[in-house]
């Protein structure tokens, strides 16, 4: 098993990467979760999975251990192969995917090609309670309505130019802690004076 591979970044799309080590240029598939992390980098340490199949051997690849441990638990799931699990972690962050399998939010899914109404059901169940032991700091459950302020938020302070996984730890922080509703513009507020800070 390649654990991980350390080199150059000889070629990047939103796809997948050429790591050149060892004078052996590696083709890693990446989400874009893992492509937002390193688009900048000329070098890079990337961690790896590989999955074999009879034709092929194809090498997977994470900015992080979270999002592999994430990887390789979707991939656990009865009809979810690699494909799809890189198609969920390009269309959702880590942290959303677990937000909404601890909260049994099926119609997160809807955002990602490939995982229907049934497989969005098997996932939760497969992997409600594992996520749930591995992340006690996760948010348990948010409304319906604090996912859509949420979600809205974040997209107004990324686009600000705050790191993604600062601001969504801060929102989910917020959320937790309020006892009434609030505006979307009140969050921001709130989150860019926690993110200042």
């Amino acid at each position: 098993m390649i654990s991980y591979i350390k080199g150059e970044i000889t070629f990047k799309n939103p796809t997948f990467i050429i790591v050149e080590t060892g004078g052996i240029g590696y083709h890693v598939h990446i989400s874009l979760n893992t492509y937002a992390q390193i688009e900048k980098l000329e070098k890079v340490k990337i961690l790896t999975h590989l999955h074999i199949k009879e034709d092929s051997h194809t090498l997977y690849g994470f900015a992080d251990g979270s999002e592999r441990k994430l990887f390789r638990q979707l991939i656990s799931v009865s009809g979810i192969g690699p494909a799809t699990a890189q198609i969920a972690l390009s269309s959702l962050t880590p942290d959303e995917l677990k937000a909404a399998i601890i909260s049994e939010n099926e119609l997160t899914f809807k955002k990602v090609k490939g995982i229907g109404p049934k497989t969005a059901k098997r996932i939760i169940l497969d992997l409600k309670d594992k996520i749930l032991k591995e992340n006690n700091d996760m948010p348990i459950s948010f409304t319906p309505a604090d996912n859509t302020i949420r979600d809205e938020a974040l997209s107004a302070l990324v686009a600000l130019g705050f790191n993604r996984s600062k601001v969504q730890r801060s929102l989910n922080n917020i959320l937790k802690a309020q006892t009434d509703s609030m505006s979307v513009e009140e969050l921001i507020k709130r989150a860019l004076s926690v993110l200042a800070g």
